[in-house]
């Protein structure tokens, strides 16, 4: 791309929580747009979002004709994804989808920019790029120096996860959860099976046939192919909170050399995306993930049960780090070098 160059963009569920992060990201991060297509099913049609100062008219995503675009940003779910990213590729553009659609496709190349910037390269098999579920992001962003120093043998992790990752409805069942117990009023569960305010809910999605529900071992299954590294060991728990925006990690893992707390500290200083909050206090998924750009860790310590153990505590807004930048920032790297 040359310093002139500008791209029409669509985003695909622009009303919806991750859209709306990612034409925010769009404008605050000064990407080389030419024009912007917000659209979203038709019951949002002719909605309003605001860009650039303008605000913009919510197109159709069925009747849009996606020639009009370079590049195409999912932000709709598995099912949209599904129906509307091979319509999109026909017409010539490149997709970057946030959905589970196309992550375990092996030809279609999943990217976390800190991690594996370089794949973004591979998306011309199919001209679609999918990037993964926002704990194994925030995850990988944390681990990154510590892969590159000493490399990682097992990585054992439990998330605690916010509501916003179920949707907007899920979001709607905390607040009204909690309006109704504080008022001695009985609550209606859905989206969940059960009661999420004032609790914890040990299990996010099916489980399979291994006892690991999906969400856990898509954790592996992505953590494996981002990292193209089919050895390494992870053992995950997923759990959901009663939190609305941002994930909590508690991560254990076995590096096949010894690092010591202080040399991960220096480690994660200088990672890219990374901001360590371990000297006094300690990061929190309300107080400093919610709302921005980086992966905070903390809590930083050597394992006293494993010689070669080490542990801390990761967060991350999951819509907006673990969803809406990573996009962006792929949509980045495809222009910089592949557009």
């Amino acid at each position: 791309m040359d310093d002139t160059q500008t791209f029409d963009v669509a985003v695909v569920g622009a009303t919806g929580a991750v859209g709306e992060v990612i034409i925010s990201l769009l404008e605050e991060r000064s990407f080389p747009l030419l024009k912007l297509y917000p659209l979203a099913s038709d019951r949002s049609v002719g909605n309003r979002v605001l860009f650039s100062g303008k605000y913009l008219s919510v197109g159709d995503t069925a009747s849009f004709d996606f020639s009009q675009v370079q590049i195409v940003l999912l932000a709709a779910g598995a099912e949209v994804a599904a129906q509307y990213a091979p319509l999109a590729v026909e017409a010539g553009c490149v997709v970057i989808d946030s959905s589970a659609c196309f992550r375990a496709d092996d030809d279609v190349p999943l990217v976390v920019p800190e991690v594996n910037a370089t794949d973004v390269g591979y998306f011309s098999d199919r001209r679609i790029i999918a990037s993964p579920n926002a704990v194994t992001i925030s995850m990988l962003v944390a681990l990154k120096p510590i892969i590159d120093a000493v490399g990682i043998e097992r990585i054992n992790v439990a998330t605690y996860q916010a509501v916003s990752g179920s949707g907007q409805a899920a979001m709607k069942t905390l607040a009204g959860q909690t309006v109704s117990l504080l008022n001695m009023r009985a609550v209606e569960t859905a989206p969940h099976d059960k009661q999420i305010a004032f609790n914890v809910l040990a299990q996010i999605g099916g489980v399979l046939d291994n006892g690991y529900t999906r969400e856990e071992m898509e954790m592996v299954w992505e953590s494996q192919k981002v990292l193209g590294d089919r050895a390494i060991v992870i053992n995950p728990t997923a759990v959901r909170v009663p939190v609305f925006f941002g994930n909590s990690l508690a991560l254990h893992i076995e590096t096949k050399q010894k690092v010591t707390a202080e040399q991960a500290r220096k480690l994660l200083k200088r990672a890219a995306g990374v901001e360590l909050l371990d000297e006094v206090e300690y990061p929190s998924a309300v107080s400093e993930a919610a709302g921005d750009d980086a992966v905070f860790v903390g809590r930083v310590r050597e394992d006293i049960s494993h010689p070669q153990g080490l542990d801390m505590w990761v967060v991350a807004d999951n819509v907006r780090k673990g969803a809406a930048l990573n996009s962006v920032q792929i949509a980045e790297i495809l222009v910089k070098d592949y557009l």
